[in-house]
Parts: structure tokens; C-alpha cells; sequence
């Protein structure tokens, strides 16, 4: 319900805070006086398209704010799937700024106007005769249906396993796809699968086939090289280990009378001993090296293997490409698996779907069962109302088993006819705008105390009727109230009467401006403004004993 309103710089208002009662709330005074301006205010609040040019003040920012009780609405999913703070009191914000920029805040988080509207569309429902009506809205019409068959529960269950059946068919249609997708890779796959496993990789194995080849492309030059080194340690002439043994001698000769020489001389044969070891593994090295034209021609078919098909792959490692062959060979497996998880997926589907079928029929024959009341009722509320002629003619039609919707599988069409002798059609070719709103009033009247609705607001539907039609629109509205808020902008003292709470809609002038203001009128003043209702300005003491009689006539 809207507890509070408040409403600054827009049209003739500069500054408005109203607080609103939980049931029948009554909104009158002079026609122009600004009824239609809080309606407009409150329009922005739900996301309606704003211009500047309306504004109180161009040169300040509108601000229109709402607080709602949204206990009992169900709403705790909407708020947790659009990321917002649930609280049972939230605050609706809505900021437009001169220049035509517009900002919406749901408990002061930022949120975009369709979400603002989504919101506000459960929140409110503005219903006015020249308005379009969600009565003409199937969806509407399966909630009054569903409202009074009361099929709350079995609609739960239904939509839970409506929801899991599309979760189901979308899984199915997604694998599906990928195993023809799969199915056309398939021979592609397995000709890179077969080309890599035939390569027979292993890690690290083109680093050292790299190694390998350049000894082999340098063995000549290895060769001559190391037989040189060794000619020159051990072979020549003047080759180093000689004279390092002639050395040796020298220093062991004098080692007796000069003790430094002693250390020189180990030192040197530590030295000796190292240079033949080092000459040793050169002509070790010398005779391992070898030229070996067939094993270079070897190296380098399997290099330009390795090399062709980093290439075709994009990679330049043999480290991816065995990554690629791995992929490729959980692809193939996963191509293989696809049969047995669609049969699966097929086998739930047609769980899920029976099921549906069963919970669909069981809706479809609860809605069959309580529609002929519903007309009735309606009609008696209709004659009640000043058309005892009208008829409600509600059709359910079953659809085909693969026309399943989140609401089950029937199409509700609510037909009407307000004459005699008129047959039943949509309502929207057929029902003027006061029948609509009265047709309105009288559903919402009926499912009210079976569902939570959204705060209604009845904007003059009262316009053709009077007298005893009048005071039974009046106690229908308070009996709507009971079960849902009501806020009904209205002439008619018959109706009036029946508020729970009165504001008065009225404009004044200060400082050579004109400003639209409300207020809530005490019962002393109630009295009054609904004996002028019923005979003018001025009214005299029968119009006054007449408006006490109607406030004391509240149910």
C-alpha cells in the first residue's frame, strides 16, 4: 500500500507531503483545482516519461518520492533478482532535473526506469476511464480466475515444474545443437587426432633433436678442433704436458734445499694431472664425434614434422601440441557421450511434460469449475451497480498439449455485453469507459480478500451515475477496501461518504502565484465538504443534516 507521497516543484505544486490511510481513501474538490496533477505526480513515480516544461520551478529539479508497505506482496524474488535492498517499507524516488535528465532510486539504489515501472506496475494500478485496463489483459483475467478457484498452490506447483521442463527443453535444444555441430567436426577432428598421436610426441624431444642436429651439421669442424687441442697437450714437440713434467723435475731438484719449491712442485703436478685428464675427454670427445649424414637427414624429417605441425596448429612448442592432441581426444570422447546424455535429457523431458499435462488439466478443470459462479457474482454486482443487463461471459479454452505457458495451457477471454439482446465480445470492441470501471470495481471487489493487489486508484469513475447507484458503488469501494487500499478521486457525496480518510484537493495564491495544495479534512470538516457536494457552496442545514446521514451510514 502508499503509505506517503510527497511530491516538490512539479506542476502547480511547489511542495506536497500527504499520508494516506489503509483503506478507503477519499480525494475531492473543484474541477481544475489539481486532482489530476497528483495523479500525474504519482504517474512519474511509476515511470511515465517526464517534461521540464511542467515544473513548478524551471530553474529547481522535480522530486517525486512514494513509501510503500510491500508486505504480503510476494516481492522479496523481484527485489534479490534486480540486486536491490528488500525492505517491507521501500522508498520509490523518482528526480528529474530542468534540463530533462531523470533519475530513479528503489531505497536509495540507482535503478533504471523500467525497472522503476516494473515495480510500480505491482505496486499501483491508476484506473481511470480513459485509461487502457489491465482487465483487458489475459493475464489479468487468469489471476481473478485463479484468485477465486483458488489455485494458488496447485499454480505454484505447476510453474515449478513448468520452469524446470524449459530449463529441460533449453539444456536438450543447447546439446542438441553442439552434438550436429560436434557430429560435423567430428571426421575433422579425428584426422588432427590420429596426425598427432601418429607423431608419437614426447616432451622436451624437439630441443634435443635441435642439439643433436648442430653437432651433427658441425662434426667436421668438431673434429679438426679437438685433434688440434689434443695434438698441442700431449702430441707436439713442445706440447704442454712435457713441459710441465720438465718442469716438474726442475722444481722436485731443488725441493731439499728450498722449501717454497717443495709447494710449487705439488702444485704444478696437480696441475699435470688435470691437463691429462682434460686431454684424455678431448680425445674422448674427438673419437665420439662422428659424421653421420643419414642420422642428420633423420633429425631433419623429424624436425620438419614437428615444425609443420606447430605451424598447421599456431603453436611453438611440442608441449602444445600434445595439450591440442589432449583436447582434441576429450572432444572426440565428449562426441561420443552426447547420444547417451541426449536420451537422458529426452527421458526427463517427457517426465516433466506428462507431468505438465496432468497439473495443466488439473487448472484447466478447477478454472471450468468456479467460472459460472464468477459470472454470476459479477452480474449481481453489475445490476447492483446500475447495469442489470450486463453480462460477463468468461471463455476457457484448452490448448494443445506443446502450447504450455507459465500460466498452464488455456486461453481466459473475458467477453461482455451491457444491453439486452447484445452478444457477449471483447470488452475493449464493446464497453465504454464508465462500464469498464465499473466492471473493474466489481472484480476487484470479488478476488480482493483471495490475493494481495496493488494499491487501485479509481480516478472519477463515478461520472453517470447517482442517487442509489451511487451509494452502492460507495459500499462496494469500502468493501473492496477491506482486502486492499483504495484511493478514489471522486463528486459524488454518495461515494464520498464511505472514505476512511478525506483530502481535499484545492488551490490558493500567495505572493501572486497559484499553488495546488491538499489536506486531510477532520470528520467536522467532512461534513461540510460533502454538503456541498450535495448542494452547492452555500449549504444549508437539511444538505449538512443530509451529509451526517450519509458519514453515519458507514458499514
Amino acid at each position: 500500500m502508499l503509505s506517503r507521497l510527497i511530491i516538490r516543484n512539479y506542476a502547480l505544486i511547489e511542495d506536497l507531503d500527504i499520508s494516506f490511510a489503509e483503506k478507503l481513501n477519499i480525494v475531492t474538490g473543484e474541477t481544475g483545482a489539481g486532482k489530476s496533477i497528483i495523479l500525474g505526480a504519482l504517474s512519474l513515480l511509476l515511470g511515465q516519461r517526464a517534461e521540464s516544461r511542467y515544473f513548478f520551478n524551471q530553474q529547481k529539479k522535480c522530486v517525486i518520492e512514494g513509501t510503500f508497505n510491500v508486505k504480503g506482496y510476494h516481492l522479496a524474488s523481484f527485489f534479490q533478482e534486480k540486486d536491490l535492498d528488500y525492505e517491507e517499507e521501500s522508498l520509490l524516488r523518482r528526480e528529474i532535473s530542468a534540463d530533462g535528465k531523470s533519475r530513479a532510486f528503489i531505497n536509495d539504489t540507482p535503478v533504471n526506469l523500467s525497472i522503476l515501472r516494473e515495480l510500480g506496475e505491482r505496486l499501483i494500478d491508476i484506473h481511470s476511464q480513459h485509461a487502457t485496463l489491465e482487465i483487458n489483459d489475459e493475464s489479468f483475467q487468469l489471476l481473478v480466475v485463479d484468485a477465486l478457484a483458488a489455485n494458488e498452490i496447485l499454480l505454484r506447483n505447476y510453474q515449478e515444474n513448468f520452469r524446470a521442463y524449459r530449463r529441460t527443453l533449453g539444456r536438450l535444444q543447447e546439446l542438441e545443437e553442439q552434438s550436429r555441430q560436434a557430429k560435423n567436426d567430428q571426421d575433422y577432428f579425428l584426422f588432427q587426432y590420429n596426425e598427432l598421436e601418429q607423431a608419437s610426441l614426447t616432451t622436451g624431444e624437439q630441443e634435443q633433436l635441435e642439439q643433436e642436429l648442430t653437432a651433427l651439421n658441425h662434426a667436421e669442424e668438431i673434429k679438426r678442433n679437438l685433434l688440434g687441442a689434443g695434438y698441442l697437450l700431449t702430441e707436439n714437440e713442445q706440447s704442454v704436458v712435457g713441459q710441465l713434467k720438465e718442469s716438474l723435475l726442475q722444481l722436485q731438484h731443488i725441493a731439499k734445499v728450498l722449501p717454497a719449491a717443495a709447494d710449487l712442485a705439488g702444485r704444478l703436478d696437480s696441475t699435470l694431472i688435470e691437463i691429462k685428464d682434460i686431454a684424455a675427454e678431448i680425445e674422448d670427445l674427438e673419437q665420439r664425434t662422428i659424421i653421420d649424414e643419414a642420422r642428420a637427414a633423420e633429425l631433419n624429417d623429424r624436425l620438419s614434422l614437428l615444425y609443420s605441425l606447430q605451424k598447421k596448429h599456431r603453436v611453438s612448442t611440442v608441449e602444445e601440441l600434445m595439450a591440442i592432441q589432449k583436447n582434441l581426444g576429450e572432444q572426440l570422447h565428449s562426441i561420443a557421450s552426447y547420444e547417451a546424455e541426449l536420451e537422458k535429457l529426452k527421458t526427463e523431458s517427457e517426465k516433466l511434460k506428462a507431468e505438465l499435462i496432468v497439473l495443466s488439466d488439473t487448472l484447466s478443470a478447477s478454472r471450468n469449475e468456479v467460472i459460472p459462479g464468477i459470472e454470476k457474482r459479477i452480474a449481481e454486482v453489475l445490476s447492483e451497480v446500475g447495469m442489470p443487463n450486463a453480462l460477463l461471459k468468461i471463455e476457457n479454452t484448452l490448448l494443445d498439449e506443446d502450447q504450455f505457458n507459465q500460466h498452464g495451457r488455456n486461453k481466459i477471454q473475458f467477453l461482455f455485453s451491457a444491453n439486452k439482446g447484445q452478444a457477449p465480445a471483447p470488452m475493449n470492441k464493446v464497453a465504454s469507459g464508465g462500464e469498464l470501471s465499473r466492471l473493474m470495481l466489481g472484480i476487484k471487489s470479488l478476488i480482493s480478500r483471495h490475493t494481495a493487489l496493488p494499491t487501485i486508484i479509481f480516478d472519477e469513475i463515478d461520472t453517470g451515475i447517482s442517487g442509489e447507484v451511487a451509494l452502492k458503488v460507495g459500499k462496494i469501494m469500502e468493501k473492496l477496501a477491506e482486502g486492499m487500499q483504495v484511493i478514489t478521486i471522486t463528486h459524488l457525496p454518495q461515494i464520498a461518504s464511505k472514505g476512511e480518510a478525506h483530502y481535499f484537493v484545492y488551490k490558493d495564491e500567495r505572493q501572486e502565484v497559484t499553488h495546488t495544495n491538499i489536506t486531510r479534512l477532520t470528520e467536522t470538516e467532512r461534513v461540510t465538504e460533502i454538503a456541498k457536494m450535495l448542494s452547492g457552496a452555500n449549504p444549508g442545514a437539511h444538505a449538512l443534516q443530509h451529509a451526517r446521514e450519509l458519514l453515519e451510514g458507514k458499514e
